[in-house]
Order: C-alpha cells, then sequence, then structure tokens
C-alpha cells in the first residue's frame, strides 16, 4: 500500500495538517495500514513538490493545513483505477508459523493458541472501535465500515485457523494425516 494514496484518499475527505492526518489514520486506517508522524510529514513534503497537495502558511507550532489539488485528485483516480497486480503480504504471525516445526509440540501448541487469543482481542478491538464512531452517510464513512467489517472477518477468520492449526499439532497429525476438511 502506498502512504502517498493513503494520504491523498484523506485529504479528499477534508484539508489536514501532519498531526490531523496522524490521528485519521489511527481512528479510520488503523487496522488496515499504519503510518508514524514522522513517515507521514516527508511524505506530504514530496507530495507538495509534486504539486498533489498544497501547504497552507505555517502556524502556531509550525502547523501547516494540507488541501488535495487538482493534479493530486487525478493521481489518485488513477491509483484507484489502476489494476492492482501483487496480492502478496507479508505477514509476520505466518512467517513464524512455517517455522513451527523447529519447536517442541507443546510450544508450538502455545504459539498458536497465543495467535487465536490475540486475533480474538483484535476483534474486540475492531467492535469499540465500531461502536465509538459517530457514522454517518458519507461515502467515506460508508467504506470505512465496509472496512472495518473486512478487518473483523479477517480476524474471525485467523482466529477459526488458529485454533484449528493448534488442533492438528495438539493431536499429533502430520502431512499425511492433515485434516484439510472445511471448517464450519
Amino acid at each position: 500500500m502506498s502512504l502517498k494514496h493513503a494520504l491523498l484518499g484523506m485529504l479528499a475527505d477534508r484539508p489536514g495538517s501532519g498531526y490531523e492526518l496522524t490521528k485519521r489514520f489511527e481512528l479510520s486506517l488503523g487496522n488496515v495500514w499504519s503510518a508514524k508522524h514522522s513517515q507521514i510529514y516527508p511524505e506530504l513534503q514530496k507530495m507538495t513538490g509534486l504539486g498533489w497537495v498544497t501547504a497552507g502558511e505555517e502556524g502556531a507550532r509550525g502547523r501547516r493545513e494540507y488541501t488535495i489539488t487538482d493534479d493530486g485528485r487525478a493521481e489518485l483516480r488513477e491509483w484507484l483505477t489502476a489494476p492492482h497486480r501483487d496480492r502478496n503480504v507479508r505477514n509476520e504471525s505466518m512467517l513464524r508459523a512455517f517455522f513451527l516445526w523447529t519447536l517442541p509440540p507443546d510450544d508450538a501448541v502455545r504459539y498458536l493458541e497465543g495467535e487465536a487469543d490475540g486475533y480474538r482481542a483484535a476483534r474486540a478491538s475492531l467492535d469499540a472501535l465500531d461502536a465509538g464512531i459517530p457514522w454517518d452517510s458519507s461515502g467515506s464513512d460508508l467504506m470505512g465500515r465496509i472496512v472495518l467489517e473486512q478487518g473483523r472477518q479477517w480476524v474471525d477468520t485467523m482466529a477459526e485457523w488458529a485454533d484449528w492449526a493448534a488442533g492438528q499439532v495438539r493431536a499429533g497429525h502430520d502431512a499425511t494425516t492433515l485434516d484439510l476438511r472445511r471448517r464450519p
């Protein structure tokens, strides 16, 4: 995912300072993408140089409000409508799971059970986030709720997978006896 395109999308909703954009990231995109304050400011500077955003006059404490330009909207549109070719995702949890064979089975089961618990905790956080947002009928809120629901479904699926995987290891299955039937 491209930080610059995420920022363009946020600025398409409404102008904001780097600090405000950081907070909006945490609130609206926290379950799909994270961005630190230290990443956002340099990206805003690059985007200003590209003519995708304009920076307002410097205010109190160096605050500048950024606004998307027509060129920025054109870039956002190009990015949104271009085919997405790379579906590979870095997932440290799955990287670890791949190498669990190097541990005693009890340690592998504990790791997988911890993963399931972590995904269930993430679900609770998403539910709390949903309950705390005063959703409205805007397009950004519609898509925000759709993305939030994807996050819920993803963490539910991952918790179910981790429970299943722990059961497979606990039962002593190997590659030839693994139960790959779809779970309910």
